[in-house]
């Protein structure tokens, strides 16, 4: 029995309410009681961050601006092991979603109470740091 390997990349959506970043959430199409962050399989000739960026639209009816990488997650999903890239990105504008799934923006604490896993709570704080870097920068330029 063979294992296959599936490539997916995801995004960390961020943008700034006030003067506090919020992150935004959409639900689980398999288990709409979970809140996730938006992901998807990598197609072919596509890159990690371009996938990141499309199913941010495709999931979450959002365009964003890439920041950053933010790690990796590795998972197992019935027979298969899915790895999942994650981004960065910045909140650019609302657009007409494929999927209509239901979203919601979070405070940072909120959003790490609604994330069902470890992994997802390691990688907000992550961008959450990365987040608070490029808003200085960007202030300071």
């Amino acid at each position: 029995m063979s294992v296959a390997n599936i490539a997916q990349a995801g995004a960390l959506v961020f943008t700034t309410h006030g003067t506090s970043p919020r992150v935004l959430l959409i639900k689980a199409r398999r288990n709409p009681q979970q809140w996730i962050l938006p992901k998807g399989h990598i197609e072919r000739g596509e890159t990690p961050d371009e996938t990141a960026l499309r199913e941010t639209r495709e999931e979450a009816g959002v365009a964003a601006d890439l920041i950053a990488r933010v790690g990796a997650l590795e998972f197992e999903s019935g027979k298969d092991v899915v790895h999942v890239e994650y981004f960065l990105v910045r909140w650019a504008a609302d657009v007409p979603s494929e999927e209509n799934r239901e979203r919601r923006w979070c405070t940072l604490e909120e959003a790490g109470g609604m994330l069902a896993f470890d992994g997802g709570r390691a990688l907000l704080a992550k961008a959450a740091r990365k987040w608070k870097d490029s808003e200085k920068r960007a202030l300071s330029s």
